[in-house]
């Protein structure tokens, strides 16, 4: 029988490592690209001021860049310390994507951040254009295949079991690659990382014009910004629409219950904008639906029924009894290869053997399970309700938020009329924090709506840690939550050193040859 507290605390590690983690890459998504626009400006101009505007954000783009990588080269290790048996059971496939971020993406992206600093004076400027432009494709190469990987964790495709090494085997490179849900996933990451990376530069502008200095490079920067950030948003919140059907196509179960749907609703179904869900009694105290929209976000037809949490439980146990009869198969080919009546009902029911294995949560033998106990590992496949129903609408809310807010800002711009918005510039600033919620909360409805799966349909969570000591766990936890800790309040430092200072690296009020006159 399991550890839970082990099974617990890794999880605890992981996501914890993961979330820290989560606060760098979104920031080194998005200024990246923003370098390189305005490095395009400045090679298309000739105007200094462009060139400006990119050592500067790109000095906070360094900070924040060393940070992430500081904080992603635990993370995969932890897979052999605390998930040792996922390594074994799925590493063949889940170690490539992996291997080739490390090795084409994540050193592209590092050797010119070298050249990004110390090229300007060695590089012509076509030549240091491109390399700012490599970096910011490096950092999106790295992001492709991190969200290939989880992709591939989401929606098992292009691997088979081979019952005779007990381990998942890669059929197919390019299926994995091009998983729609990876692809889905990637577009709305780096899109949310874009929107980061815009309100970043938008609230330290906003700080600028509103302490009265610095008014060329913020009123320009905060311009780009917001381009580039209403572009992104749209995306977000488009690219949202196709994970929805992606969801529907392959985890129904996460979208029944980010949307609290006990039961399945005559197609087309409706959208719940708010609700109360009781898990207890397993149906909503209250709420109010949108109707039709649900089913076209997640069917696109006005004919596919989208099913309720209590239809998939009914139909996760077939599911769970199929399972036990491809693991009974599976012990006897074990014993007797050349079984081919096992062989032949293992080869027809091992798509459910992740199902079978739920099981191994209440009894050592799978085969003799109790219905009592179907019942529980039936259930068990249901995420909690309430954190993934308001997470998700959090997310999409600041969604919305967001669009509307560079909206605003590009009219703003477009007018010149920063400086006359003051109340704007209040509102840019104190907006800093609110991408990291979206991200991280959005994070947290990806992954934990798909428990309790570490590979979807295949391998039960539970299953996949190491079989060490909890005290081990516990205490490389705490290590890590200090050293993340200690980064963090690092990173923020030196940011924060550097906003203050400016530009111009003076920090006073006004700085010579700026003055705020809004034809500037």
């Amino acid at each position: 029988m399991f550890d839970l507290d082990l099974v617990q605390l890794s999880r605890i590690q992981f996501g914890m490592t993961a979330a820290y983690h989560f606060i760098f890459v979104p920031l080194t998504l998005g200024l990246s690209f923003l370098l390189g626009i305005m490095e395009t400006v400045y090679v298309l101009t000739g105007k200094t001021i462009w060139r400006d505007m990119v050592k500067f954000w790109g000095l906070l783009f360094g900070i924040n860049f060393a940070m992430g990588v500081a904080t992603g080269i635990t993370m995969e290790f932890q897979f052999g310390m605390n998930w040792s048996y996922y390594s074994h059971y799925v590493g063949d496939i889940f170690g490539t994507p992996l291997a080739i971020e490390g090795l084409m993406a994540f050193f592209l992206e590092a050797t010119f951040v070298g050249l990004f600093f110390f090229g300007w004076d060695r590089l012509s400027k076509y030549g240091h254009l491109m390399v700012t432009w490599l970096v910011a494709i490096g950092s999106n190469l790295s992001a492709v295949w991190i969200l290939i990987a989880n992709g591939w964790m989401q929606n098992p495709v292009g691997a088979v079991f081979n019952f005779e090494t007990s381990r998942m085997e890669l059929t197919s490179f390019w299926d994995m690659v091009f998983n729609p849900v990876a692809q889905s996933k990637f577009v709305h990451t780096v899109s949310a990382g874009y929107v980061t990376g815009c309100i970043f530069v938008m609230a330290v502008s906003a700080y600028y014009l509103l302490r009265n200095r610095e008014h060329a490079i913020a009123r320009r920067s905060m311009l780009v910004a917001s381009a580039f950030g209403l572009a992104s948003a749209l995306s977000v919140v488009v690219l949202g629409d196709e994970s929805g059907y992606t969801a529907n196509a392959n985890q129904k179960m996460k979208l029944a219950v980010i949307e609290g749907m006990w039961e399945t609703e005559k197609p087309p179904a409706d959208l719940t904008l708010i609700a109360w869900p009781d898990e207890a009694a397993r149906h909503n105290l209250y709420e109010i639906k949108i109707p039709y929209v649900l089913g076209l976000i997640a069917t696109r037809s006005f004919t596919e029924t989208v099913p309720g949490i209590k239809d998939l439980v009914e139909i996760n146990k077939d599911r769970i009894r199929e399972g036990m009869v491809a693991y009974e198969a599976l012990q006897k080919i074990r014993s007797n290869p050349g079984d081919s009546g096992a062989r032949s009902t293992f080869d027809a029911t091992v798509g459910n053997l992740g199902y079978g294995l739920l099981l191994k949560r209440y009894t050592p033998n799978v085969i003799d399970a109790t219905e009592a106990q179907i019942e529980q590992a039936a259930w068990d496949t249901v995420p909690a309700v309430a954190p993934l129903f308001w997470s998700f609408r959090l997310m999409v809310g600041l969604g919305f938020y967001f669009i509307a807010f560079f909206l605003v800002a590009f009219v703003l711009g477009c007018r010149r009329a920063y400086d006359r918005h003051r109340g704007f510039l209040v509102v840019a600033l104190f907006s800093l924090p609110l991408p990291w919620i979206a991200a991280e909360v959005g994070w947290f409805v990806a992954e934990y709506g798909r428990q309790p799966w570490a590979i979807e349909g295949v391998l039960p969570t539970f299953l996949g840690v190491s079989n060490i000591p909890v005290s081990n766990v516990a205490f490389s936890l705490a290590g890590f939550l200090v050293l993340y800790s200690t980064l963090l309040v690092v990173d923020v430092f030196l940011l924060a050193k550097y906003i203050r200072l400016g530009p111009s690296g003076k920090g006073s009020p006004r700085q010579p040859g700026l003055h705020p006159h809004p034809a500037q």
